[in-house]
């Protein structure tokens, strides 16, 4: 774990060096991937069933074994304790309530030449939602992609899931249910991605995919980007904690454990202004994680990635916090206002000593599908926008094109471009 302090002479290298980091893995898969998407354009469903066998060990042979049915997303719902089926139920409807209040509006106008513009929104036909199996087999993450594209108005919404020895998430079925899920299919990784995006003979192709995954999904959606809409090519989880020394140290240990658990390549940082409060979080930390189930990721985590920064004063942490553009970013201060106004890149805030990052993973509202490796910079966590796109329209009577069509046709005869000119110019005549 690494411990920095502004004070020292070297600060600034070392944490540069630190943001400069790329904690996504190091291994070269582009070329795997390259061959598994040509595999599944070409051969399809054949393929598909071959990747499935080699990387589950399980069998896609009849049209059960590639699909999971919409009962048996209800009979997991119904058996769910009531207690998780409320909790799955509150989070639903408060991500569902913060997503419709961004539903945009189109527009339509005309302007003071008589020219009529404006655009209209319209969902995509169909979106692809990638689940991943194994650790990240999350029904929160189901939850945060589904309702935002029903929200959207899309008509078809197909999740990929893999299945490993054939085994499914219950919670995740559930949540299936609760979101109105149209299609579940058992396959995950690279090549069902490509599945999605190229479509096979069961599969038909989707317009945008969304979702986590790790490094060959990640990857697929790199390279499928422009076939399909993604949402982002996002990597390991990050959260960083400004904290003052009036914070319960146990509380911020937490919630640096709260991503340190997900993988051992996640990312905790905590900038504080008090040395003797930096020293007692770093010692909670240590007890903590020894009593967590997850403990041998966050361990990793935390003795390969996480960090503590002193600062003389706490006003010096937006500077520092906009040079991480972290996915999530506490405040946990007196008044963190002050603090968050001059916080520029971060995927999500978090305002108070009472708002834990972990509970907007679950029942906040606002989408826990962030930008990751200081993409904050320039992008946003997942929205109802994901899945729709603005169509202009324009529309000009004589009068309006005889007050900009002239202009028109100068711009495009100095372009070169004397067939543009020409189709406004015949009307102008």
């Amino acid at each position: 774990m690494l411990r920095l302090s502004t004070a020292d002479k070297d600060f600034e290298a070392r944490f540069t060096r630190m943001v400069s980091d790329r904690r996504e893995s190091a291994t070269d898969v582009a070329k795997t991937v390259t061959d598994i998407l040509r595999e599944i354009r070409a051969r399809g469903d054949e393929a598909l069933a071959e990747y499935t066998a080699r990387f589950d060990r399980y069998t896609l042979a009849s049209d059960a074994d590639w699909r999971i049915a919409p009962e048996d997303c209800r009979a997991a719902y119904d058996a769910l304790d009531p207690g998780l089926r409320d909790a799955l139920e509150l989070a639903a409807a408060r991500i569902r309530a913060y997503h419709v209040d961004q539903l945009p509006r189109d527009r339509d106008f005309t302007d003071a030449q008589g020219v009529r513009l404006g655009a209209k929104w319209r969902a995509v036909d169909a979106a692809g939602l990638y689940v991943p199996g194994g650790r990240a087999a999350y029904p929160s993450s189901l939850l945060m992609n589904a309702i935002p594209a029903k929200v959207a108005g899309v008509e078809r919404l197909v999740v990929t899931t893999p299945t490993p020895d054939g085994q499914v998430n219950p919670l995740v079925l559930a949540a299936a249910h609760i979101a109105g899920v149209d299609e579940i299919w058992r396959v995950g990784g690279a090549q069902a991605v490509a599945a999605l995006a190229y479509g096979t003979a069961r599969i038909r192709p989707v317009d945008v995919i969304t979702g986590p995954g790790r490094d060959y999904v990640a990857e697929a959606k790199r390279q499928l980007y422009g076939v399909v809409g993604i949402d982002m090519v996002a990597g390991p989880s990050e959260i960083l904690v400004i904290a003052d020394g009036r914070n319960d140290p146990d509380w911020i240990a937490a919630d640096l454990l709260s991503q340190a658990e997900h993988d051992p390549t996640s990312q905790s940082i905590l900038i504080t202004d008090d040395a003797g409060f930096a020293n007692q979080v770093e010692d909670r930390v240590d007890v903590q994680c020894a009593m967590l189930s997850t403990k041998v990721a966050a361990r990793k985590s935390w003795d390969d990635y996480g960090a503590i920064i002193t600062v003389g004063d706490l006003a010096e942490a937006p500077r520092l916090a906009n040079a991480l553009a972290a996915e999530h970013v506490e405040i946990a201060t007196d008044d963190p206002e002050a603090l968050f106004a001059d916080i520029r890149h971060a995927g999500s805030v978090f305002l108070g000593r009472f708002t834990p990052e972990a509970v907007g993973d679950y029942v906040a509202g606002p989408n826990h599908v962030l930008p990751t490796g200081r993409r904050a910079r320039f992008a946003s966590g997942l929205s109802v926008l994901d899945f729709m796109k603005r169509t202009s329209f324009i529309a000009l009577d004589e009068n309006a094109l005889r007050a900009i069509g002239p202009a028109a046709v100068a711009l495009a005869e100095a372009e070169g471009l004397p067939a543009h000119a020409r189709s406004v110019q015949e009307r102008l005549k």
